[in-house]
């Protein structure tokens, strides 16, 4: 096997343990609300929390950065989100629980943005669209294996020994990187104000709006997606798990094919997906008193809810490295910067229409967030439109 190949199984392998640790919370918030004695909502806001501090620190760890070894700032940053996640495990209050995950959410956006810088340098032109969606991927697979293991491991013994499981993994994931990862790769260093400017671009802050309506349309309703499966649905608790891997199968064939529309120049099609979007969110509701045909939509909805993810990070790349190479690494932490932020909008939004409206009313934010998205991708390629002409126009 090639060393391209270990590479890519490494970052796909880092991204699953960074998706184990962020989600595994979702599938677990019942057990963590009755072991620490504090409501299912109330959990619910650490997905906010983390979502919120992941959003601002990774910025500000990447720009400022920038001009030190990538590999060695890589490995302090595995350092620490392996601290986070440790404590995480021996967790006995709600107090202790946020510092933890906010300590892994500090490093987590960091983390996920270098594997994808680093990503961009190994890989072949060609074949980054579907690395980067494979990277991707791993957060699916650990909504496929990891949460669902997770929440058996819970439901049998703790939901503490799971995020010792996720520790296990970060440990190997560490030794393997530390062998694998170039140690010395070519670096576009600028000053912070030098890179900022890659987010004063037209077609980078709507592919950022995008991305973060993307996120929140997601978690508007995900968030609470075990009292939607149970409660809503009324699916057995036993039948969870299969459920839940069921709805991480069709993640992953959503990443496939989001790695497909970004070798096509995607974005161009994404706006039908949005009309799709807002009409199954429409149906929801209403389709919560017929089990089948709720879990239907919400399959559905794993299929397309994100598919422009693949497409907005080559965007973001291929824009930085058209017009602003010293902001590289800023652009690769973009998508995850704002869907984190995203995530916490739409977590946010979940948790107020559970407290006020019931599980019915989750659908709702969702779809404000899914049109607004839909308005921000056919002005975002308007102005892609605009910008080949005018180079036509030149040439």
């Amino acid at each position: 096997m090639t060393k391209y190949r270990l590479q890519t199984i490494i970052f796909v392998l880092t991204s699953f343990m960074l998706g184990c640790n962020e989600f595994i919370v979702v599938g677990v918030i019942s057990d963590i609300a009755k072991t620490l004695s504090v409501s299912v909502a109330t959990v619910g806001y650490l997905v906010t929390i983390y979502a919120t501090v992941f959003a601002v620190s990774t910025p500000i760890i990447t720009v400022l950065t920038n001009r030190f070894s990538r590999y060695k700032v890589f490995m302090v940053l595995m350092a620490v989100f392996l601290l986070g996640n440790t404590l995480s495990g021996f967790a006995t209050t709600y107090g202790l629980l946020i510092a933890a995950r906010m300590t892994t959410a500090v490093v987590a956006g960091a983390i996920e943005s270098f594997i994808i810088a680093f990503a961009n340098d190994i890989a072949p032109r060609d074949k980054r669209p579907i690395l980067i969606a494979w990277i991707s991927a791993g957060f699916s697979i650990a909504s496929v294996i990891g949460v669902p293991i997770g929440t058996a491991i819970s439901t049998a013994d703790s939901w503490h020994t799971a995020f010792h499981i996720i520790s296990v993994i970060t440990l190997i994931t560490y030794a393997l990187l530390a062998w694998l990862l170039p140690r010395h790769v070519d670096q576009s260093t600028g000053s912070v104000k030098e890179q900022l400017v890659f987010l004063t671009d037209k077609r980078v802050y709507l592919a950022v709006g995008l991305n973060l309506t993307m996120a929140a349309t997601m978690y508007a309703y995900y968030t609470y997606i075990r009292p939607l499966i149970t409660e809503g649905l009324g699916f057995s608790v036993s039948s969870l798990n299969w459920l839940l891997f069921i709805l991480g199968i069709m993640s992953i064939i959503s990443n496939r094919l989001s790695g497909t529309l970004a070798e096509r120049d995607g974005l161009r099609v994404i706006p039908w997906f949005y009309v799709a979007d807002i009409g199954l969110l429409l149906l929801l509701p209403m389709a919560l008193d017929h089990a089948f045909l709720g879990f239907a939509i919400l399959l559905v909805l794993a299929l397309i809810v994100t598919i422009a993810g693949a497409p907005l990070q080559i965007h973001f790349l291929d824009v930085a490295a058209e017009s602003y190479p010293q902001a590289m690494m800023l652009a690769a932490a973009v998508n995850p910067i704002f869907f984190n932020v995203g995530i916490s909008v739409g977590s946010a939004t979940a948790s107020i229409l559970l407290n006020h409206a019931g599980l019915k009313s989750l659908s709702f934010g969702a779809i404000a967030y899914a049109v607004i998205s839909l308005i921000l991708v056919v002005v975002l390629n308007r102005e892609m439109a605009k910008r080949r002409q005018l180079r036509s126009t030149n040439h």
